[in-house]
């Protein structure tokens, strides 16, 4: 299993079109072969601040989603949404057991 982490510093006055393609983006991700999980978080401590938490089977998954039309759209338009550059975390990762509650 692969894990992505993107944090992203979006630009107050373009987080309404910030917002508006990245819903067309997370659809588009969450039905692809391969993605377990395409959610994006707000950070409530630092404005306009998200964290873009991806969950996808293996490195083709990950290969296959770069090369998609979707994600070439948001990755040329995001420029113009961040304040900052834009910062991706990977991680291998495994499920574990956790004991019920």
């Amino acid at each position: 299993m692969i894990i992505l982490h993107a944090n992203l510093q979006v630009n107050p006055a373009r987080n309404d079109d910030f917002i508006r393609e990245v819903k067309a983006l997370i659809a588009a991700s969450r039905v692809e072969n391969g993605n377990i999980a395409y959610n994006l978080y707000l950070d409530i401590e630092k404005e306009c601040t998200y964290t873009m938490v991806e969950i996808w089977e293996n490195l083709d998954a990950v290969a296959s989603h770069n090369k998609t039309d979707h994600l070439k759209t948001f990755a040329s338009r995001a420029r113009e949404f961040l304040a900052a550059p834009l910062i991706i975390k990977s991680y291998k990762g495994e499920p574990l057991e956790t004991p019920t509650l």
